[in-house]
């Protein structure tokens, strides 16, 4: 009923680092020195080698005390051989082993920029830029207990915390402090061919006690800062340049047992799975990446949480497979930065869910037969992709993956004869993309295309989807007077083509309403936006630009986020609406120096707003947020949104255009300090509307236990509640001439749900650990006072039975409420019709738990165990007691699997 925040970029920067200014770091630089000696990665740092190497030891606070001295001496060395980069450090602390806090976890939960500011050990951290392009890193860290972590920024796409090299590193903690040993692959690394090479680096110390942060090259929190502020590291020759080839072969089995409908021919209570494929990397040179994957699966990965979705949108879910997530920087494009905005989306034109998505026709099975067999998922016959930085300076990758052709076996009773139905097609997924950086990293001008190529031999299939989609767009983004002021823009053209069925299909889809009956839009300024059912292509373009103020106490932005009605990116993207021109402009203040109550401080006002290309006004805005984190390191953040009454384009789903109602909307979210055994969290939104009755109310605790330095619980339970109108249906009605020969039935709804999550987490050792994920979610929706507009663009509505017709219940033999027969106008012409009853009461237990064991450098074993229950009754009521009962009674699925990979590097 009220918008969720979308982005609130200014929260984040208040966990940025601090630094001094660019002077200070002018010239900054230390030598690599060839290895001559034997080095054991065991984190004692006792090999003579390690003597060869001269010391880095000036380290600054970034915090607490920007600027600053370190409390705590560092001693850092830096070798180099033929084969790999040796990093070895000593972090000493005056209070020996009981300054020295460590914490067992999982490799990668202790990326950088992945919650930095939630960890609860001391760190050592070393970035290279390894072309010294001044815009992307390579980053490891390595804590007390011997944890890693590693990122890769490819180009200034942002950290990739999915990035995977075989790497050793060990520490050690002894009462001087502790001792970390790190060995780095050349392998695994990227860098130009060159013989002499000298690479941007940065190393970071975080001691957990006293909150600080140490760094060898730093910038202010006023700053601009990240690779273009790294100190140089000389003096590394590497002598040849290897290409070697990594295989992970994977061996999966398990069993998946559900309980079948009876008679059912397609279904037993236990299915056993066998499953085979390979992951490549190929290094074609010192700086280009090929990864393939053959038959790939992903049984590992965590189920997507439950929602409840009443919109005509489609719900987006983040990409969770380590294959598409890895490298995904490379093929970053439309990033979208506010320092606060709502209801708006990113210029994407790469959504990598598409690419082994669930048969987009398994739904018209499911509605048209008793029996079903419908695969779940478009199976990834193979998948390529090409990442890496040029010599020259360009930043590309590319990506192909093919999906197989799904068939859906089908009877329509229990003696029918078994029929098959192509749900998806053969369908082949591409996308290219290119960077290239100039004046040290401060302009950099790009472009991406996508192409989405299907065979569509099915008449169905012919008629539904479209046989070919492409995008190809370009992107800027240059910076000034040390990163304080940026530009952003990005360009899009999209094209689909397919039979004259299909392209109506996509015209009346929720992201465009091209039929809607009062729209008087027929063209975009470049492309025909008509609603036509002869057209057989499609197209339309979007654009995205920002100016702003990045840096000093005061910030600004400017921005402006434009999609014309054709644009349609779906295909391999994910839009949920075009057919607008959004504007904002923020203004923020920020205070990075303590003061006499916080730590960091930062408001904001600014507004927004979004016309139609009817020029409808269909969204405005004001608001004021702040951010703050006092003394004690607990965090606070509060925003406030007025929303007037505006034009709905949207409501009435194709339909002519009607009101929205306005609301004030306020937020929070309350943080204790993550750094102790116990942290608390209380994250909350309520708003009213205006213009017509309706609220909503949302409230989000959580809390965190750690146990001892390997296990911690999290419970974030949350609760919604709201109260508002929702679209019901649309009934052809010829007396309804106003509204253009239909009625377009709402009514108000009552909607709670509550969602208990639960994670256990438990690290044995750095290489074992177990993860249990459980999420009971129980949600309802009572709808009541069934209504319709009194006329398009109206606001007011005329509820049936009170303002106009009547109203009655319908029930079946058993007294079950099955629908309503309403009389839209009494005794008028207008023909009495029955709805279904709306009303639901839902609820679903979602969990899984793996246990991972990297038995060996790069080589893993999975074992998972996924169960899922759901139920649901027409029942608008929320009651947990009742729900609760139910939904253990409801038949599970289990799914049992062992999954072995094995690396295979040279």
């Amino acid at each position: 009923m009220f918008p969720a925040i979308f982005s609130i970029a200014a929260a984040a920067r208040l966990d940025a680092q601090t630094a001094t200014p660019a002077s200070e770091n002018t010239g900054l630089s230390t030598t690599a020195s060839r290895r001559s000696g034997d080095v054991r990665v065991d984190g004692r740092l006792d090999e003579p080698a390690w003597n060869q190497a001269a010391p880095i030891t000036r380290f600054r606070q970034t915090q607490p005390n920007e600027g600053e001295s370190a409390t705590q001496r560092t001693e850092v060395r830096i070798l180099f051989d033929d084969e790999a980069v040796y990093v070895g450090a000593r972090m000493y602390d005056s209070l020996g082993v009981r300054g020295v806090h460590g914490r067992l976890a999982r490799r990668d939960e202790l990326v950088p920029g992945n919650g930095m500011s939630a960890l609860t050990s001391d760190l050592f951290v070393v970035h290279f830029d390894t072309f010294h392009d001044r815009l992307g890193e390579a980053v490891f860290l390595i804590n007390p207990l011997g944890v890693r972590s590693d990122a890769l920024n490819i180009g200034g796409s942002g950290l990739d915390p999915a990035w995977d090299p075989v790497w050793e590193g060990a520490a050690r903690i002894d009462s001087l402090g502790w001792t970390a040993e790190l060995r780095i692959p050349l392998s695994q690394l990227r860098f130009s061919r060159v013989r002499a090479q000298t690479w941007g680096m940065q190393i970071e110390r975080f001691i957990d006690r006293r909150n600080e942060w140490d760094a060898w090259a730093f910038w202010r929190r006023t700053e601009g800062g990240g690779p273009i502020k790294y100190g140089s590291l000389t003096d590394l020759e590497i002598e040849r340049h290897t290409r070697s080839l990594e295989i992970l072969p994977y061996l999966l089995t398990g069993d998946r047992f559900a309980a079948a409908t009876p008679g059912d021919p397609f279904h037993s209570k236990s299915d056993v799975i066998y499953r085979t494929g390979a992951d490549v990397r190929y290094l074609l040179t010192s700086n280009l990446t090929l990864d393939a994957t053959i038959n790939p699966d992903f049984g590992q990965v965590e189920a997507d949480p439950a929602v409840v979705n009443l919109s005509a949108f489609e719900t987006f879910f983040p990409e969770k497979r380590p294959f598409f997530v890895a490298g995904a920087g490379a093929f970053d494009f439309g990033s979208f930065s506010c320092y606060f905005c709502s209801n708006v989306s990113s210029l994407g034109v790469f959504y990598s869910r598409r690419i082994g998505r669930p048969p987009q026709l398994g739904g018209y099975v499911d509605d048209n037969s008793k029996f079903a067999d419908v695969p779940a998922a478009s199976a990834i016959l193979g998948a390529a992709k090409l990442t890496g930085r040029t010599y020259n300076g360009y930043t590309v990758g590319v990506l192909d993956a093919v999906t197989s052709r799904e068939v859906a076996a089908y009877r329509t009773g229990l003696t029918a004869p078994t029929q098959f139905q192509a749900v998806e097609p053969l369908t082949n997924y591409f996308v290219g993309r290119m960077r290239r950086d100039f004046n040290a990293g401060n302009t950099v001008v790009g472009g991406i295309v996508t192409s989405t190529v299907r065979r569509l031999a099915d008449p169905l299939l012919n008629d539904s989807l479209h046989a070919h989609a492409e995008a190809a767009g370009v992107d800027l983004w240059r910076s000034w007077a040390s990163q304080t002021y940026s530009f952003r823009s990005q360009l899009v053209l999209s094209d689909v083509g397919g039979s004259a069925p299909a392209i109506t299909r996509t015209m009346r889809s929720s992201a465009h309403y091209f039929q809607r009956p009062d729209r008087k839009a027929s063209g975009d300024g470049l492309f025909s936006a008509r609603f036509d059912t002869t057209a057989t292509e499609l197209r339309g373009y979007g654009y995205y630009a920002r100016l702003g103020k990045d840096n000093g106490n005061w910030l600004w932005e400017a921005a402006n986020n434009v999609r014309s009605p054709g644009f349609e990116v779906n295909d391999l993207a994910f839009l949920n609406r075009a057919d607008y021109d959004w504007m904002n402009a923020d203004v923020a203040r920020q205070w990075t120096v303590p003061g006499s109550w916080y730590r960091n401080l930062i408001v904001i006002g600014g507004g927004q707003q979004q016309f139609d290309y009817d020029g409808l006004l269909t969204d405005r805005q004001a608001q004021i947020f702040s951010s703050v984190q006092l003394l004690n390191y607990w965090s606070l953040f509060g925003f406030f949104i007025t929303h007037p009454v505006v034009y709905d384009d949207r409501a009435t789903r194709g339909g002519p255009v009607v009101r929205g109602h306005g609301f004030n909307d306020i937020g929070y979210n309350l943080s204790s300090d993550n750094r102790k055994r116990v942290v608390f969290g209380l994250n909350g939104e309520w708003g009213t509307a205006t213009g017509e009755p309706g609220n909503f109310s949302f409230v989000r605790p959580a809390v965190t236990v750690k146990f001892g330095s390997n296990a911690s619980i999290d419970f974030t339970p949350s609760f919604s509640r709201s109260r508002g109108p929702q679209y019901v249906s649309t009934i052809g009605d010829p007396t309804a001439t106003s509204f253009y020969g239909s009625r377009y039935v709402f009514s108000q709804i009552d909607q709670r749900s509550l969602s208990l999550d639960t994670r256990l987490n438990v690290t044995f050792t750095p290489q074992l650990t177990l993860e249990l994920y459980a999420q009971p979610f129980f949600a309802s929706g009572r709808y009541y006072d069934y209504e319709e507009f009194v006329a398009p663009r109206a606001l007011r509505k005329l509820v049936y039975g009170r303002d106009i017709g009547t109203i009655d219940e319908v029930r079946d033999s058993t007294g079950a409420l099955t629908g309503f027969r309403i009389d839209p106008d009494a005794s008028g012409p207008g023909a009495p019709f029955t709805i279904d009853n709306p009303n639901f009461s839902l609820r679903s237990l979602r969990g899984n738990a793996v246990l991972r064991w990297e038995y060996r450098p790069g080589s893993t074993l999975f074992f998972v165990w996924q169960q899922s229950r759901s139920g649901s009754t027409a029942v608008g009521t929320f009651d947990l007691v009742r729900d609760r009962a139910l939904l253990f009674r409801d038949r599970p699925i289990n799914i049992f699997q062992l999954k072995v990979n094995y690396w295979l590097g040279r």
